[in-house]
């Protein structure tokens, strides 16, 4: 993603998948809680940058979701909670292509659901990493001795 004098800039359909899988994953985790409403209003005025109409459509999508999950058996939460993700991850998307402008808005509906849930500030990209190590952590990483890497075949 592109950053524009303060704004961010979607530029591709990788891109827009991506911000679509965090925000879809925030939703979903924020739908089976009793702070739903407040998040629900933010995401209808996510969805008021595609007009009062396009709002009410996709709302109806996200209700019937969120009474899907809501109705949903402990048995049956862990596969309706993927499904939903996925569903509108793929809504998303297509909001997001057709209004790319609202990017900023949903990242920031995302990490203010993810801050609620007590999650860490930090995030991590790792682009264009061929021949190399990622590691992340949720907490502090002691490497007083250092790293040492080896490709699976030098460890044989």
């Amino acid at each position: 993603m592109r950053y524009v004098a303060g704004e961010m800039i979607v530029g591709d359909a990788l891109e827009i998948t991506q911000l679509a899988s965090v925000g879809a994953a925030a939703l979903v985790t924020e739908m089976a809680k009793n702070t739903w409403d407040s998040v629900r209003d933010a995401v209808a005025q996510f969805f008021r940058r595609g007009g009062e109409g396009t709002a009410e459509q996709e709302l109806r999508l996200i209700d019937a979701a969120r009474q899907r999950l809501v109705e949903s058996t402990e048995s049956e939460r862990g596969p309706v909670e993927e499904r939903l993700r996925n569903d509108l991850m793929i809504q998303l998307a297509a909001f997001l292509q057709k209004h790319p402008d609202a990017a900023a808005e949903l990242q920031e509906l995302a990490d203010r659901v993810q801050r609620a849930d007590g999650a860490s500030d930090v995030r991590m990209s790792a682009h264009n990493n061929t021949n190399s190590q990622v590691v992340i952590a949720g907490g502090a990483i002691s490497a007083s001795g250092g790293f040492h890497y080896r490709t699976p075949e030098a460890g044989r």
